[in-house]
């Protein structure tokens, strides 16, 4: 499960996935895979139906899934949702980022502006959480949004929220900073080898 997980991010959401790949501990890194595998999957639901009805269906059926999840009694055989509902155990996660997400990619197929909040600063979020526990939201959400822009075509944003997001990340404990790592690619359009060095300078000075 873990192995098919863990290809998938990688296939869908590689700068992710490279980040990941500094989360020491193997549970909280399939864990860390499995928030990701969600995402990923919720992303590309616009890309195989054409309708945003039928997308929105797919998202409600995701929401619904969110039930089992939380009460610890995941839909059987679904790998994401299984992994997922037990790193939401194993975590004490909370639902809000989670239903919040998917309104949002919902919101999306019908022509709403993204929610950055939603989209990328939650899961970076849940992520911090993942791996460091409670209470980290804000040194992360700086980071987040820097990640948000930089995703959305608002490259001279991202640049400009790089100080204010580092100054917030002084605040993260280093366990935690795999979590938003990532953001030291915004803009950095290099084959892999170049991100994985980019990523070790960013993890060894806690700085994206």
């Amino acid at each position: 499960m873990t192995v098919d997980l863990d290809s998938q991010v990688r296939a869908a959401d590689p700068d992710r996935w490279l980040s990941s790949r500094f989360v020491a501990d193997v549970q909280a890194r399939a864990d860390l895979i499995a928030l990701y595998a969600l995402e990923a999957e919720l992303l590309a639901i616009p890309t195989r139906v054409t309708q945003p009805m039928l997308a929105e269906m797919r998202y409600t059926w995701w929401a619904e899934q969110m039930e089992g999840v939380f009460s610890n009694t995941p839909r059987v055989g679904h790998p994401v949702l299984e992994a997922l509902t037990a790193a939401v155990a194993r975590h004490g996660l909370g639902r809000a980022p989670f239903d919040a997400l998917i309104e949002a990619h919902i919101g999306r197929v019908h022509g709403e502006p993204h929610d950055l909040d939603a989209f990328y600063v939650g899961p970076m979020q849940v992520a911090a959480h993942m791996l460091a526990g409670e209470g980290h939201e804000a040194a992360v959400a700086e980071a987040g949004r820097l990640w948000a822009f930089s995703q959305t075509g608002r490259a001279d944003e991202a640049r400009a929220l790089r100080s204010a997001a580092n100054r917030a990340l002084r605040h993260l404990p280093a366990a935690a900073f795999p979590a938003t790592a990532h953001a030291a690619l915004a803009g950095f359009d290099h084959p892999e080898p170049m991100k994985r060095l980019r990523l070790l300078w960013a993890v060894l000075r806690g700085r994206v």
